[in-house]
């Protein structure tokens, strides 16, 4: 039997050391949140974030918007196993805070990879599984250190060419896996394309397939930039992520 742990359905794909903050309204996510500070310093204060599947309603993250009343918005439906992607990652809070109507703010930090089993029935109001942890990543491993270099450089070259003054690489991690998540979550890439990239079973496969994807927008985005009319006219539309 798999570990039990409560999920958060989300329309985002979180990546371990990826930082996530959530606004959070619906009161089965309240009282996820109250059940999570209430566990002993020993026990981790975590949830599982599991990705929708593309065309179902996910919460809003962070923040509803300006002129939308959070007691106005109805909770949103009871989700299927069939209706999620079957592998996510651990949330851990790290910072809490209440708001004066019971909502909560709160900022999270992605931890370990698990692969959903089956969602289980168990009284709480809100949504739990049986997981299955996949192994931790080695962190020495030979060709990941090969591959990083190829990697952080076509990194580079694709966000060059996508926002030259973006910030993303002034802090470069020097490890590669770390440096795969951060490419997997900051790249435009596809719902789909991030959860393949999610589900890699090493660190190794996750980077050949960044080569492979980086050097196939840096190839869009350079052909876009020729034509004489706005990038942001011909631009993939942002993922929703």
């Amino acid at each position: 039997m798999g570990a039990i742990l409560p999920v958060f359905p989300l329309g985002t794909v979180l990546f371990p050391g990826l930082v996530l903050p959530l606004h959070i309204f619906e009161e089965r996510y309240r009282t996820l949140v109250r059940d999570l500070v209430a566990t002993t310093d020993d026990e981790p204060h975590e949830f599982g974030v599991i990705t929708l599947r593309q065309g179902l309603e996910a919460p809003a993250p962070f923040d509803a918007g300006p002129g939308e009343d959070d007691d106005e918005r109805p909770e949103a439906p009871a989700v299927t196993a069939d209706q999620l992607y079957d592998v996510g990652c651990t949330a851990e809070l790290r910072q809490v805070t209440e708001l004066p109507d019971g909502r909560f703010d709160i900022v999270t930090v992605g931890r370990r990879r698990f692969r959903l089993l089956s969602l289980a029935a168990d009284g709480h109001p809100y949504l739990t599984a049986e997981v299955e942890w996949l192994p931790d990543e080695e962190p020495g491993d030979e060709t990941a250190q090969l591959l990083a270099p190829r990697v952080l450089a076509a990194f580079r070259t694709y966000l060059d060419l996508l926002r030259p003054d973006s910030e993303v690489l002034d802090q470069v991690p020097d490890d590669p896996t770390v440096l795969s998540h951060l490419i997997a979550a900051t790249a435009q890439l596809t719902i789909d394309e991030r959860q393949d990239l999610l589900a890699a079973p090493d660190t190794a496969t996750r980077l050949r397939a960044e080569l492979r994807l980086l050097n196939r927008e840096a190839g869009l985005l350079a052909r876009v930039r020729a034509v004489p009319v706005p990038l942001s006219d011909l631009a993939r539309p942002m993922s929703p992520n």
